[in-house]
Parts: structure tokens; C-alpha cells; sequence
């Protein structure tokens, strides 16, 4: 668990997959795991200052292929790509703040979920949006190939169309453009969105009842939520063994404390 590593250079990851045996089997300690992730995306994976590679999947990777034995190493890698990039064996395994959905689950297999996130919206807090129902007519930012994508294009359709959408590769992007008032609003995770809400000092959380309520959920989060989610460590379809080892690490961490420390460190409630 004492190890950080983090893959800026797509053509090191390459040889450090290979020399590394990433494509074997069984807990081994000279064995490396290699995740593909896409960075930044704060709180779950991002840089500090310095350099370090941080966060809560960070940590709950180190926890996980810790408690297996595994060294293991993160890599680099565009979000709308990442799928494909796992299956062409650029890396062993996705934690990615990765959702579990049907059409992902048609290319890759999941571990259980390890997280429960909502999709939120955002906006300036001299904005006069105050429902889901203005959101109709304006733009909204998203960061390409996620649930915030998704959810957005749900959102366009219950407007019959009248919603446009700009797409950027990664979610600093949509927060860049909001701030500049090139986007009207940001539909994205609830913790990202949250964290870079805390971070601003004009923009909140669009409110409003939502899914999480549809749902009866006890922890409904005192914003609107657009869906309620569950976040997943990616593999692929071939890779049963490994799945089923952080399956069963992913529970004892659980089970010993550890996830609820890690948790704590990045999350209150």
C-alpha cells in the first residue's frame, strides 16, 4: 500500500505494462497492476502541486491491490477512450469514478460498486436559473463520453431538443467555460461538482427534488439530483480471476474499517 506510481507518458506505460507481466494471473507480489484512469478528476484521482498522484481512487487502489499483494501503477488516458484502451490491453483495469451502466457492462465486466454518486447541475450564482425547468433553451457543459454526457442528453430530450450540449475532453474544460459564460451550466458528478463548488466563490448547486427522491434514497443530497449512480472498477472480460480477487478485497476493507477512513479523508456525510 506504500506504493504511488503514476504513468504520465503513454509509450512508458506501454513497456512498464509489458515488462511488468500486467496480463498474468493470481496475487503475486512482483506482479504489477496498471489502471487506466482519466486524470484530473478531483477528489477521485488528480496531481497535487508537487506532483503526486492523489486521491479517493488512488487510495482505495492502494488499499485494494495492497491487501492482494500487487504493486500497482496508474497511467493517463482520455475518458471517452478508456473502454477501448482496456481492451486493447493498454492497461489491466479501469478506476475511473466509472459508472455501471448496461452499455458499458456489454464491453467490460464490473467489480461490485464501490460508490454511489449522482449526477448534479451547477451553475454561476448570478445566474437567474433556479429549476431543472430553466435549464430548457440554454447551454450546458459536460465532459465527453460520461453520465454528465448522458444524463444531459436525457435532459435534452424531456425538453423536446431545446438544450444544447458542448461536450469537453475532460471536466475542467466544462468548469473553465462556466466561469468564462460560455456555458450556462455544468451536469456532472456530485462530488466533483462539489468540490470545485467549494473551491469557487460564485458558483452552487442547482436545487430542487430529483432522483435520489424518486428513489426513496435515505441520503438524498440537498440539490437536484438528475440519477442516482454506482461507481465500478473496470476489466475485462476475460480478466475473472483478477475481478473476483478485488471483489473480495473491495469486502474486506470494508469489513476491517478501511474503506470508511478513506472515505472520510475526501467525503463528509
Amino acid at each position: 500500500m506504500e506504493r504511488r506510481t503514476f504513468l504520465k507518458g503513454s509509450a512508458g506505460a506501454a513497456a512498464a505494462f509489458t515488462l511488468a507481466g500486467c496480463l498474468g494471473g493470481g496475487g503475486s507480489s512482483s506482479e504489477t497492476i496498471t489502471i487506466g484512469s482519466d486524470i484530473p478528476y478531483r477528489p477521485f484521482e488528480y496531481e497535487t502541486t508537487e506532483g503526486e498522484l492523489v486521491g479517493f481512487d488512488v487510495d482505495i487502489a492502494e488499499a485494494v491491490f495492497g491487501e492482494l499483494g500487487y504493486e500497482h501503477e496508474f497511467q493517463k488516458t482520455s475518458f471517452d477512450s478508456i473502454i477501448p484502451s482496456l481492451n486493447n490491453g493498454n492497461f489491466r483495469v479501469i478506476m475511473s469514478a466509472m459508472t455501471i451502466t448496461e452499455d458499458r457492462a456489454e464491453q467490460i465486466d464490473f467489480s461490485d460498486p464501490y460508490f454511489t454518486a449522482y449526477q448534479t447541475v451547477i451553475v454561476l450564482n448570478s445566474s437567474d436559473i433556479s429549476s431543472k425547468e430553466d435549464l430548457q433553451g440554454v447551454t450546458v457543459g459536460v465532459q465527453k463520453g460520461t453520465t454528465g454526457e448522458s444524463a444531459a442528453t436525457s435532459l435534452k430530450e424531456e425538453f423536446g431538443g431545446d438544450l444544447t450540449i458542448q461536450s469537453y475532453d475532460q471536466v475542467t474544460g466544462a468548469f473553465d467555460a462556466l466561469r468564462n459564460n460560455q456555458v450556462r451550466a455544468v451536469v456532472n458528478d456530485n462530488t466533483v461538482n462539489a468540490e470545485f463548488v467549494e473551491q469557487s466563490d460564485n458558483v452552487r448547486f442547482l436545487e430542487g427534488a430529483g432522483a435520489a427522491e424518486e428513489q426513496g434514497s435515505e441520503n438524498a443530497p440537498p440539490y437536484l439530483t438528475l440519477t442516482v449512480e454506482e461507481y465500478g472498477i473496470g476489466f475485462r472480460q476475460d480478466d475473472d480471476d483478477l475481478r473476483e480477487e478485488v471483489n473480495g478485497a473491495l469486502q474486506t476493507i470494508r469489513d476491517n474499517g478501511t474503506y470508511d477512513e478513506i472515505y472520510s479523508e475526501y467525503f463528509s456525510g
